[in-house]
């Protein structure tokens, strides 16, 4: 759909204050009729569209207070931009800005939003003491270096302090953070920063988002946050701690959505409070003791990742019918005991289920096809996201988007899945000691994308309908004691990328088809009656058919198998003895003849620098357009 006309055709008469065209195919041919507006245009906002370059003359509007060029296509900042000082709102994340921050940027020393995130800006942070008025600094997703600049702590009138994945490295000091008492978010994560506060220091700010995941903590758990009391949202995976939670944590907020502690060494019990809590993850680490059974409160949960720990016990019958919300659920390599409870097909939301590496035995219950997700084909959600108001000042609030990230085993690896984690329908019962039959209900889950049951006791035969199973990608059903043959509808999984059968008491001929033959012979080892391709043993049926040609007689009455070796040996001694005769022709004269030797390793040289000009001259050619 083309500008509308009442647009470009209009006089620089005509006053313009406030225009948005964003979410268009617009590129850079947008701006002549735009420059018509200069004097007037007050709010411009052309995010996500298919600008390539900002002209000079861009610097002429100097009347805009808001600017959003969001989400293009740019590749560097105008020197014209120091011009617009009465900017107040500029945001320029999701482009391809490179190089260093310019400093023309200093001039607008009304900003009160600078948005630069997501972009390739490398080199340090500006000298930020000119932006007194600055409410919101996001720098996350570059490639920023050096220390964070201390000018940040004169920025009095902060409120969001973002620069999570950049190259930040150095010591983060109460000179950052003491003057900033408006702060209510702060994003220091995936830096190597160091966070090195007194024991005793108390903050002027109460934050409502808290993500230091990557940064150095300490091994101490950070006394600090003992007056944090309205945060939403903490987030320090990976951070070093291995002290245990002190009880006055599990009493600081009520408001907390979204707890994320994973990879450290933290030790302890976990007694937990979370009435309102939608993602909990304390995987990897040191926990012991059974489920706490505060869990019963956490209603919204749609996360639970407690995997890597050494919780112990049974798995309680309440987790099924107190969290009717959970998507993932995820209790892998810990000593839990017990049998799977058939209270677990309550959970129809779930997608993600992985009880793997426990000691749990028993069957697996035949109810798993209540899981409602896993049996549709089609997702309703692409990614888990949660949603929730955040406070930016006494009469101002915002809302604040976060995706679940989570590490899935899958196809012998670990993924990590956040933007697509809706679309993950995986269940991983592997490495316990189940027992019994695999039940032929599981196919009915025909949205599942992986499923491991490795590492059991099963017995019986794989389900004759796992060919229903339309979107598997994985299937592990190695070293269990299964028997019977190969289900002949395998051949019609498409998706089917990783397939290890290996190990149990298959038989029969590996069915044919160009999917089960272009997996690697060690999927099937381990399985002695088995045959066919791509195992080496043949079939009793592919025997009797090659016989004949491998013992016939030829015309003149030898043996044919006695004709073809004799071929074979010709053919490898032609090779020999013609490589013998090549390498020596050439280089043997180039050993013996010193004028040959010299002249052909000066054409060689002469050879690589024409090259090395032409390439040299293309790429210069480039670098101009």
């Amino acid at each position: 759909m083309p500008i509308p006309p009442v647009l470009v055709n209009a006089n620089s008469s005509s006053p313009l204050s406030f225009l948005d065209l964003s979410w268009n195919h617009l590129n850079s041919s947008v701006f002549p009729w735009l420059f018509k507006y200069t004097n007037s245009l007050v709010f411009l906002n052309l995010g996500v569209n298919n600008l390539g370059s900002i002209p000079r003359a861009f610097g002429n509007m100097v009347a805009l207070v808001h600017l959003d060029l969001s989400g293009n296509n740019l590749e560097s900042i105008p020197r014209a931009f120091g011009k617009m000082v009465a900017l107040v709102h500029l945001d320029l994340s999701g482009n391809n800005l490179r190089g260093v921050m310019p400093r023309t940027l200093e001039n607008l020393h009304n900003l009160q939003v600078l948005d630069l995130s997501y972009n390739n800006i490398s080199g340090e942070v500006l000298d930020l003491s000119n932006f007194s008025f600055l409410r919101e600094l996001r720098l996350s997703h570059n490639r920023l270096n050096r220390s964070l600049t201390k000018s940040v702590g004169e920025l009095s009138m902060l409120q969001v302090l973002a620069v999570s994945s950049n190259s930040l490295e150095g010591d983060v000091t109460e000179a950052h953070l003491s003057n900033l008492s408006s702060l209510n978010q702060l994003d220091l994560s995936f830096n190597s920063l160091s966070l090195k506060f007194s024991s005793n220091w108390v903050p002027p700010f109460h934050l409502d988002i808290i993500r230091l995941s990557s940064c150095k903590l300490g091994s101490a758990f950070p006394q600090w946050l003992q007056t944090q009391k309205n945060f939403s949202e903490l987030e320090m995976s990976d951070v070093g701690i291995s002290d245990t939670i002190p009880n006055w944590f599990w009493n600081l907020s009520s408001n907390i959505k979204l707890l994320n502690l994973s990879h450290n060494h933290i030790k302890g019990t976990i007694p937990l409070h979370c009435s309102g809590l939608e993602s909990l993850d304390l995987h990897n680490n040191n926990f012991i003791g059974e489920l706490p059974k505060s869990l019963i409160n956490c209603s919204s949960l749609k996360l639970l990742d407690l995997g890597e720990n050494r919780l112990s016990g049974r798995i309680p019958t309440w987790i099924g019918t107190s969290l009717p919300q959970l998507i993932v659920r995820r209790l892998a390599s810990n000593l839990f005991i017990g049998h799977i409870l058939l209270q677990l097909c309550h959970l129809t939301s779930l997608q993600i289920l992985d009880l793997s590496h426990n000691d749990i035995r028993g069957t697996i219950p035949k109810c798993l096809n209540n899981f409602t997700v896993m049996a549709q084909m089609q997702s309703s959600k692409v990614s888990i996201s949660h949603v929730y108001p955040l406070r930016l000042s006494s009469h101002r609030y915002a809302f604040s988007t976060y995706l679940d990230n989570f590490l899935v085993a899958f196809k012998e690896k670990y993924l990590e899945y956040s933007k697509t984690l809706g679309l993950v329908k995986v269940i991983d019962l592997s490495s316990n000691k189940l027992q019994g039959e695999i039940p032929k209900e599981i196919t009915s889950l025909a949205g599942l994308i992986g499923l491991n049951l490795s590492r059991n006791l099963l017995i019986g035969i794989i389900p004759h309908n796992i060919g229903d199973m339309e979107r598997l990608e994985s299937l592990d059903l190695s070293k269990n004691h299964l028997s019977g043959i190969i289900p002949p509808n395998l051949v019609d999984l498409s998706f089917l990328s990783c397939l290890i059968l290996s190990n149990n008491s298959l038989s029969g001929r590996i069915p044919t088809g160009t999917q089960l033959q272009s997996f690697n012979a060690s999927a099937y080892i381990g399985n002695q009656d088995l045959c066919g391709l791509p195992l080496l043993k043949r079939c009793p049926g592919d025997q009797a058919a090659q016989g004949p040609r491998t013992s016939g007689i030829d015309g003149e009455g030898n043996n044919q198998e006695h004709a073809n070796s004799h071929e074979h040996l010709w053919f490898y001694t032609s090779i020999v003895l013609g490589f013998i005769v090549g390498f020596w022709g050439v280089c043997g004269s180039l050993l013996l003849k010193s004028s040959w030797r010299h002249a052909y390793f000066q054409y060689l040289e002469r050879i690589g620098d024409w090259l090395y000009v032409t390439i040299a001259i293309g790429m210069a050619k480039l670098l101009r357009k």
